[in-house]
């Protein structure tokens, strides 16, 4: 496509660029706080905060706490936070059965949640790698082969244990086939017919992650990889067509991970399906904007703030990020 355009000097590009007041009303994208879900760790314990050295300023909080950083978002105009809990070692096992239980970590923050700030959207992860003592996102056969129906049939009961507590968005990112369809249809049969599903639709077997191996305490139990279930990096079309098929099966929104080596698949997913899409910051990214802060080589807010914007260009209607609330602050 020819854009239509006169000749310098007629047209100087620079004239809406020469005043702050002209720059922000011709900026095409917007940040706000409401485009923000804020990742958030919980651990067991009472008035405990554990800081994850490979995420500074990241910590692990037990239920109690992370009532206070729910109420903290709400402030700060953030609509939602997601949840990642810490599952202790003696309560992790093979088969992940503790992810069932109605009592478990994450569903106890959940309804401490919902008790004390309802007014706040609560997201939670429906995967078995933090509660598998292999570290695994499924079941694992005999031979070491990550099995996909026998897991889906855990997830569903997850993703109902979930919802009975009171989660408000289920977002599977197993990226085990078929299962978004199979979790819509548990939601509709049991009653949460209004539950969203945000599916992990193109999950990328990436190397950013590791600090939230960390936090979740599955850093040196996994076994192997996971390349035969999240999709290699080199992909893009591939990626289209798993995005496809979560909707076809039931998904409200999709969801792109990680974020910034990814924006291309941001925004195809975005022109082609015109769908909400989320981006996940995800961890490494995280760490490696403080590391640059850290080290003198750029200003913390404005590379915060640069980053967020770029997934606004690229299409994404929210950015999952550990700099939510940082962000949230700054742009209030």
């Amino acid at each position: 496509m020819t854009l239509p355009s006169a000749p310098y000097p007629a047209l100087r590009l620079r004239r809406t660029r020469a005043h702050a007041w002209s720059r922000a009303m011709f900026a095409e994208n917007r940040l706000h706080p409401s485009d923000l879900i804020w990742p958030l760790f919980v651990t067991e314990g009472s008035g405990v905060e554990e800081p994850i050295s490979s995420l500074p300023g990241v910590s692990r909080w037990s239920v109690d706490l992370i009532v206070a950083r729910a109420k903290e978002a709400a402030q700060a105009g953030i609509p939602c936070i997601a949840l990642f809990p810490n599952t202790q070692a003696e309560r992790r096992s093979d088969d992940g059965k503790e992810a069932l239980n109605p009592d478990n970590l994450m569903c106890r923050a959940i309804r401490a949640i919902k008790d004390s700030v309802p007014e706040i959207g609560v997201l939670t992860d429906v995967a078995l790698d933090p509660y598998t003592a292999h570290g695994q996102d499924g079941l694992v056969d005999d031979q070491g082969r990550i099995v996909n129906d026998a897991t889906i049939e855990v997830l569903i009961g997850q993703s109902l244990n979930q919802a009975a507590a009171g989660a408000d968005i289920i977002a599977p990112s197993d990226m085990m086939d078929g299962r978004v369809g199979l979790i819509r249809a548990a939601l509709e049969e049991n009653g949460h017919q209004d539950i969203q599903i945000m599916a992990y639709a193109a999950k990328y077997a990436s190397a950013f992650y590791g600090p939230f191996r960390d936090a979740v305490g599955s850093r040196g139990l996994l076994k192997g990889d996971k390349k035969t279930y999240q999709m290699d990096p080199a992909n893009s079309q591939e990626a289209l067509r798993e995005v496809a098929l979560d909707i076809a099966e039931g998904a409200d929104s999709v969801m792109v991970k990680p974020g910034l080596p990814y924006l291309d698949i941001v925004r195809a997913v975005k022109e082609r399906f015109a769908v909400p899409v989320f981006a996940y910051q995800v961890s490494g990214e995280y760490a490696m904007i403080e590391a640059a802060a850290a080290a003198g080589a750029g200003d913390r807010d404005a590379l915060v703030l640069e980053t967020l914007l770029a997934f606004k260009r690229a299409g994404c209607t929210g950015v999952l990020t550990y700099h939510a609330l940082h962000a949230a602050r700054l742009l209030g």
